[in-house]
């Protein structure tokens, strides 16, 4: 029998469905159109572009900012942000570096150690907007900043090094040719997919994103689904920072530093609105891929660090823009 709740998860029309469908696809579309484009013009412009090392390098360098946004869309479906993605992804980092230095974690034991950091900040972030009823900005701002100055504490702003060789298995090893960052983000990909597009659980966020006061009236938990989702966002976000780790055999104090930035921009590249209720993990993966071509391909032409910078926040510009165009044509059409 359909409850009040799972009608009110549902409870768009026949035709703002199809419409809102329609601006996905558009969305996606236009994301991966550009992204085809500055392939092939890197492809051009760069001999080195289109190696077999230089794509697996991009993979892999793809996979932390992949992981990590769609723990990002996930909250932005909310009508959440998350601006602490940087600084916990560096204490997760830090955290299982020392885990396995100082008291001989293996690997694997150590991932399950950041991702319980993340997790961990994810749950005070959750209750700092559910229950406290923080904006997003703000309670993600303080903990981005308490998030850093931990950092700072703990390793004394020295990163943590003489790490085994093992550790590098996450950000560098492969299985069957193939990177592992690339097969985890692969995982969690799906993973996250289903989550939001198969399960109770994703049609309650995309309530709770489309009219929060409606779904608290149809009985969805907002404080718990709201903390559920900043925690499975934080496990995700200390996942990633193992993994960034990992690619440089340590642990880094000052990871992460603007990651927010790349993560939100993948997040509404690939359709996520920061409206609420809109996005999909397909759009948020070639929106990641998107920035790390862009930042791969400004790397490959001698492009400062600085000018990434401006043409990231360009790029972020533009998929707002148009992320309220398309919301404006939606709301006139309905």
């Amino acid at each position: 029998m359909t409850t009040t709740v799972e009608h009110a998860a549902d409870a768009t029309r026949p035709g703002d469905r199809v419409r809102e469908r329609l601006s996905n696809a558009l969305s996606e579309l236009t994301a991966a159109t550009a992204l085809i484009v500055l392939i092939v013009a890197l492809s051009f412009a760069s001999p080195h572009f289109l190696t077999a090392d230089n794509l697996f390098n991009i993979g892999a360098q793809t996979a932390v900012i992949a992981i990590i946004a769609t723990a990002q869309t996930m909250v932005i479906i909310t009508k959440g942000i998350d601006l602490s993605v940087g600084s916990v992804a560096a204490l997760a980092g830090v955290v299982g570096a020392m885990a396995v230095r100082d008291l001989g974690f293996s690997l694997w034991a150590a991932t399950a150690v950041a991702i319980g950091v993340g997790a961990a900040a994810g749950l005070v972030n959750g209750l700092l907007v559910s229950v406290a009823r923080i904006p997003p900005f703000i309670a993600t701002l303080g903990t981005m900043s308490v998030g850093r100055g931990l950092v700072f504490i703990i390793t004394g702003a020295v990163g943590v090094y003489s790490l085994p060789e093992s550790f590098q298995i996450l950000g560098n090893g492969e299985i069957l040719g193939i990177p592992f960052a690339i097969v985890l983000t692969a995982v969690v990909a799906v993973g996250m997919a289903f989550l939001l597009s198969q399960t109770r659980f994703g049609r309650y966020t995309y309530a709770i994103g489309s009219n929060l006061e409606a779904a608290r009236r149809s009985g969805i938990p907002i404080v718990g689904h709201l903390t559920a989702v900043y925690v499975i966002a934080g496990m995700l976000v200390g996942l990633g920072g193992m993994i960034a780790a990992s690619r440089v055999n340590s642990g880094q104090p000052n990871y992460g530093i603007a990651l927010e930035l790349d993560v939100i921009a993948a997040a509404v590249i690939g359709g996520a609105s920061l409206f609420g209720g809109q996005g999909r993990i397909i759009g948020t993966l070639i929106g990641a891929f998107l920035i790390a071509v862009v930042r791969n391909g400004a790397v490959l032409m001698d492009v400062s660090i600085h000018y990434q910078m401006v043409i990231v926040g360009l790029i972020i510009w533009a998929a707002v823009y148009f992320d309220q165009y398309r919301r404006r044509r939606l709301e006139s059409r309905g």
